[in-house]
């Protein structure tokens, strides 16, 4: 009797310590899974936050009448704006009078400080005959100077500003005229040859039309399919087994091969013009359609067979017993499967690829026929870019991304409460 009771102590001992160590590794996984993702997002902040600021230098602008009369943009579309920002530069240094300083000195502002200049014009008419202070976008490399990129410690020949050009720097520093400002032109800007001009404006539009699109189509197609294939459609039928199975297989299918059938069908077959947001919500659709129909099917199983039997036992029809009763209580089910499917699609790339999406847009899309590009596309460009104010600029955009992804999940999260019922 003795020997049985320690042969079963022994064994509830060995048993409880094996399920304090299958405890213990839940815990140690879950650590290691939030370590990683805590790095991660760490890294890319790191990388990308210095890219929603960027440098601006303030000159003294002499608005020339003779120059920017009349004030129109016809008129200053044929004005050397640029001229009168280079008369500025050599005002304030007036020491500088060989041709290569002149030109590493025009070099400290932005290719688009003309059309700054040009806004300003536009705006303030009235200041035309005065001498303004203008702030304009600065250069890359003054940018990554103000950033702490550039160490002026290092030698000359290893970095991309020579001494007297981080003297003028200094100078302009000193005169409260070189400092860091929010960046609002990486929000508001389309892509660009120059980091400093580079924004999202583009990419962001491109990807919530897209959004919408294949929201709006593949929500209900893939509730309307997993609705008759699980209520309607009739059990061991040889056609209905082979969708159940190509709906499963599609699911599996790599993404570029939507992207090829996007290609062929949308604008070979009919026509539609490339890089623009339809296509690539169109696309999408078809990519996003298995998750949906799959999620819906198995949150419409969820619901007990009880509530199909009480409808029908009061009088109601099939129709109103799925649309009255199963599909409230399957809703909550189908949102997280269009939650997977959006958040999928908003992170694909090669498809977009497939049907041009790679191409430079500097203008903002007005609708959904326009050219534009997404965000997962404007950051595989970036990342392929040599200059560094461009490697920031890419984890900004991610950063970007993921936000518009927590949002957009957020907002998928709190519609699925709200409809939640229990039963």
């Amino acid at each position: 009797m003795n020997k049985t009771l320690e042969t079963v102590c022994s064994g509830l001992a060995r048993r409880r310590r094996r399920e304090i160590r299958f405890r213990w590794y839940g815990r140690i996984a879950i650590f290691v899974s939030l370590a990683f993702l805590a790095l991660l997002i760490t890294s890319i902040v790191a990388r990308g936050y210095k890219a929603f600021w960027q440098t601006e230098i303030a000159i003294d602008v002499f608005l020339d009448p003779e120059e920017l009369t009349p004030p129109t943009p016809e008129h200053l579309a044929r004005a050397d704006l640029a001229g009168l920002i280079k008369r500025s530069l050599r005002q304030m240094f007036p020491e500088v009078h060989d041709r290569r300083r002149k030109r590493a000195l025009y070099r400290l502002v932005s290719s688009a400080a003309p059309y700054q200049l040009r806004d300003y014009v536009l705006a303030h008419p009235d200041r035309i005959g005065q001498t303004v202070r203008l702030w304009v976008l600065a250069g890359a490399d003054v940018d990554l100077y103000k950033k702490g990129y550039i160490d002026p410690e290092m030698p000359a020949s290893e970095r991309r500003l020579k001494d007297y050009q981080i003297a003028w720097l200094r100078k302009l520093e000193s005169e409260g005229r070189l400092v860091l400002r929010f960046n609002r032109w990486f929000l508001l800007n389309g892509d660009s040859r120059e980091p400093e001009q580079a924004g999202i404006q583009v990419a962001f539009r491109g990807s919530l039309y897209m959004m919408l699109v294949t929201f709006a189509l593949s929500f209900p197609l893939g509730i309307a399919a997993a609705i008759y294939l699980e209520e309607f459609a009739p059990r061991n039928n040889v056609w209905v087994d082979l969708i159940e199975i190509n709906i499963n297989n599609l699911a599996a299918v790599p993404s570029i091969v939507f992207g090829l059938l996007g290609l062929a069908v949308f604008i070979g077959w009919f026509g539609l013009p490339r890089s623009t947001p339809l296509v690539g919500g169109l696309t999408l659709t078809l990519m996003t359609l298995p998750t949906v129909i799959i999620a819906s099917r198995a949150a419409l199983k969820a619901v007990p067979p009880s509530i199909r039997y009480a409808a029908l036992g009061i009088g109601a029809s099939r129709v109103q017993t799925v649309f009255h009763h199963v599909l409230p209580l399957a809703m909550p089910g189908m949102l997280t499967g269009a939650i997977i499917g959006m958040a999928r699609a908003l992170g694909e790339t090669a498809p977009l690829l497939m049907i041009g999406m790679v191409a430079f847009i500097v203008d903002p899309p007005q609708s959904l026929l326009d050219p534009a590009t997404a965000l997962p596309v404007q950051i595989y460009l970036w990342a392929d870019s040599p200059e560094r104010g461009f490697v920031e600029r890419t984890s900004a955009a991610i950063i970007v991304l993921l936000l518009f992804l927590g949002i957009m999940n957020l907002a998928a999260i709190l519609l699925r409460k709200r409809l939640e019922r229990r039963w």
